[in-house]
């Protein structure tokens, strides 16, 4: 039952999985520890210190029934958590207590434990980014050719079309996705370096064989499906390799707020909206609103993901010599808290490309409405071929679409610059061509063709690889 009178973290009870706060969940977190301790001896065993099989079982029988209530209790007593897990784990285990935790520090299990967590976490966040690649490419395919206003500024501009729009959007989350993939094949592993970094204590339990050091550390990672570990650390492995990670993590951040950004602005102008539910609520107060609630919650959660991510560089940057503690508190709030927001950030986003709503008669509006005066470049263009003194009819040009538009913005008028660039017989040599010169379809350029190719040569390829991962479920509960 719920704890009412406590705090709860909203990334775990309303926004991310259940699967990306399992990585994170302390039954996860120690029974990797635990892991951890197994394979140490497992590998030291293979070198020949003498660890029996009967140990190793033992602590194989062990690995997930964690008595949480033991280890508080002995946290509490010593004031060190993992001394308190390796009694908690010792006293599950009698036969392999005295091996446990052999030659290791605290960092062996703490520092291991944070980057398999991590690289668990980059997988769920990769096949995320698949399913979201896969929305917008639907997206963009059924919408590459619907012409829409452009805007720069947020001013009208030339037209582009709704799926070209989309492909924007698709493009910035395609580099997350290949940032998450080199990530992911790059983290190393800390290993088993001993206490400073040195491997002493390990040396001495070989009885100063270098090489058997060396096959320990490589070992160890093997088995925790690594393929390299650091070459050299301190006591922890360096802490800018947490900022390489949640770097990664701020771009899925960056490009999922400038998405949701343009959906809040596209809803205000109805021609796109996110998905809305029948029985939703847009305000207390006001019955009519559909508010882009969905949208927002993605801005909102990417802005605590950058700041949280702040965390590891200044961290990085104040470490001292072969580590001070003062890294502790921070990371274990602060990665978990990437991971999840960058999780519920792109679920939200997921929902929201899945659910788009178009509204093309709005669009067409619109389009209609400012194409005259994107148009009057190719009007210029055309008067001049047949004729015409370019500078004079730039001047006339000029002098229509302000007119044009001050009818428009101080008297609410409809534009009526057509009307006037046919009665003008400066522009007598192209009258009859002004209609289909100004009509908004022909300003688009190759925005369709680029859509096809960009989907045909950059994404279809990663959809294809990873066709595995498709088919996430993206619905939300809140």
């Amino acid at each position: 039952m719920a704890d009412y009178e406590q705090y709860d973290n909203p990334l775990v009870t309303r926004y991310a999985s259940r699967t990306m706060s399992a990585v994170f969940s302390p039954q996860r977190k120690h029974s990797t520890w635990r892991r951890l301790w197994l394979t140490l001896a497992e590998s030291q065993k293979e070198l020949g210190l003498a660890i029996t099989d009967a140990q190793l079982a033992e602590m194989r029988a062990h690995l997930d029934d964690i008595d949480f209530a033991e280890a508080e209790r002995l946290e509490a007593q010593f004031r060190h958590d993992v001394m308190a897990h390796v009694h908690a784990f010792g006293a599950q285990c009698p036969t392999a207590r005295p091996i446990i935790h052999l030659g290791a520090t605290s960092c062996y299990v703490t520092d291991n434990a944070d980057l398999i967590a991590m690289r668990e976490g980059l997988g769920l966040l990769r096949a995320k980014l698949v399913n979201l690649l896969d929305a917008l490419a639907r997206f963009a395919a059924e919408h590459r050719a619907l012409v829409t206003l452009g805007f720069t500024h947020f001013q009208p501009a030339q037209p582009t079309t709704v799926g070209k729009r989309a492909c924007l959007w698709l493009y910035d989350f395609v580099l997350d996705y290949e940032e998450i993939v080199r990530v992911s094949e790059w983290l190393p592993f800390r290993g088993a370096k001993g206490t400073t970094g040195t491997q002493d204590s390990f040396l001495e339990l070989f009885e100063g064989n270098h090489a058997k050091v060396r096959k320990l550390d490589a070992l160890v990672a093997r088995q925790m499906g690594f393929r390299h570990v650091v070459p050299v650390s301190g006591q922890t492995y360096t802490r800018k390799i947490d900022t390489t990670v949640l770097n990664a993590l701020v771009g899925i951040a960056q490009s999922a707020a400038k998405m949701s950004n343009d959906v809040r602005l596209l809803q205000h102008l109805q021609e796109v909206e996110e998905p809305h539910e029948k029985t939703q609520i847009g305000s207390s107060a006001m019955p009519h609103k559909r508010n882009p609630m969905r949208s927002e919650r993605i801005g909102s959660l990417a802005r605590h993901l950058i700041a949280t991510a702040l965390t590891a560089p200044l961290t990085a940057a104040t470490q001292w010599l072969e580590r001070t503690l003062d890294d502790s508190a921070g990371r274990r709030i602060a990665i978990p808290e990437a991971f999840l927001a960058a999780d519920a950030i792109l679920l939200i986003a997921t929902n929201v490309a899945r659910g788009l709503v178009v509204h093309p008669k709005v669009i067409e509006a619109r389009l209609r409405r400012e194409a005259p005066f994107m148009a009057t470049e190719r009007l210029l263009m055309a008067a001049v071929k047949a004729g015409g003194d370019r500078q004079q009819l730039h001047e006339r040009l000029r002098q229509h679409a302000w007119e044009a538009r001050r009818r428009m913005t101080e008297e609410g008028l409809e534009s009526d610059l057509i009307e006037r660039l046919k009665a003008d017989e400066a522009f007598a040599a192209v009258r009859d061509r002004v209609d289909a010169l100004a009509g908004g379809q022909q300003l688009a350029g190759r925005a369709p063709q680029q859509v096809d190719e960009f989907l045909r040569r950059v994404v279809q390829p990663i959809l294809t690889r990873e066709a595995s991962l498709l088919g996430l479920d993206s619905r939300l509960t809140r």
